[in-house]
């Protein structure tokens, strides 16, 4: 609801309008809300990656309940069976053993070890018990998180939907001044650009590859491709193609890599920027490849286009 209210706070007129909006003004407008979407996807982003990393989890633990459960099931039966066995071949005969010589003592033999391996059998039931509740705790405490997060997705969701709607107007109002209201995709953007991918060796070479191969294509939120990326998802799919797995979220990449000064980059490197909004892949010469926004295509671009948070190098 806040993330709607701030959206909506972008088109909310501060006077009476008495003209149409420039063509300047519309492109700040346009740029205002599609910043404000892009924090919306990546919060989206995270919550997905977030969520997978639980439903993992849960699946794991399930796993070893069912184990354990089955361990106490037989530890009770073994119990009950050793104290049917004593019933009937020790304390029907108590009497007689009793009346014997060194009955008694034979009995407290008898008694003793049937007390020991009572509890020896109860304490197993006990450790799986104890086991088994942990598990099931901790698989309740997941369950938790992930109805909540749940819940998170669909307002982030929401959120998302307000903006693009406020993005639509904004959109026809550019279409109106500049008579497009988008960018259309550009397939041809990947060969005709496939005379400047760098030589690159090694995993960072196969992910400058597959960015370049990305040029043209329309951004697309939360998604990783094949048609179509959102900034963190054109980063994660290149590195994908290199063999190595990046969260699908631009903070989560942050903290993923290594951080490198910018004397450091190389090309295949990340570059991100302020509030870890916003991620691109490093391609060389001060430029980097990215998604920049709703509305626009991969592209080529110089890499200072906004200010800059850090540089990461995937490890």
């Amino acid at each position: 609801m806040a993330l709607a209210g701030m959206s909506a706070a972008l088109l909310a007129p501060t006077a009476v309008a008495h003209a149409e909006p420039s063509p300047a003004d519309l492109t700040r407008r346009i740029e205002a809300s599609s910043t404000e979407l892009e924090r919306v996807v990546e919060s989206y982003n995270k919550l997905r990656e977030e969520i997978k990393t639980n439903e993992a989890a849960v699946a794991r633990l399930q796993a070893r309940i069912g184990p354990l459960e089955q361990q106490a099931k037989q530890s009770q039966a073994d119990v009950a069976e050793l104290a049917s066995t004593a019933y009937k071949s020790g304390s029907l005969r108590t009497a007689d053993a009793l009346l014997g010589s060194e009955g008694a003592t034979a009995l407290l033999d008898r008694l003793g070890t049937l007390d020991q391996l009572t509890r020896q059998r109860q304490e197993r039931i006990s450790g799986y018990t104890a086991d088994q509740r942990r598990l099931l705790d901790e698989k309740a405490r997941l369950d938790t998180t992930l109805t909540k997060q749940a819940a998170q997705a669909r307002q982030l969701s929401t959120a998302k939907k307000q903006i693009e709607q406020d993005l639509t107007r904004l959109y026809e109002m550019r279409r109106q001044a500049y008579g497009a209201a988008t960018e259309r995709p550009e397939p041809k953007a990947a060969a005709a650009e496939a005379k400047n991918v760098p030589a690159v060796a090694g995993d960072a070479g196969a992910a400058v590859r597959y960015a370049f191969g990305a040029l043209g294509k329309p951004y697309v939120w939360a998604s990783d491709g094949p048609n179509g990326y959102d900034c963190s998802g054109l980063t994660s799919a290149a590195w994908r193609a290199a063999g190595r797995s990046l969260p699908h979220n631009t903070r989560m990449q942050w903290s993923a890599v290594a951080h490198i000064g910018r004397s450091d980059l190389r090309p295949g490197d990340l570059v991100f920027y302020s509030g870890l909004g916003h991620v691109a892949l490093y391609v060389g010469d001060g430029q980097v490849i990215d998604a920049p926004s709703a509305g626009r295509n991969v592209l080529k671009r110089g890499m200072n286009m906004m200010p800059i948070q850090g540089y990461g190098r995937v490890r």
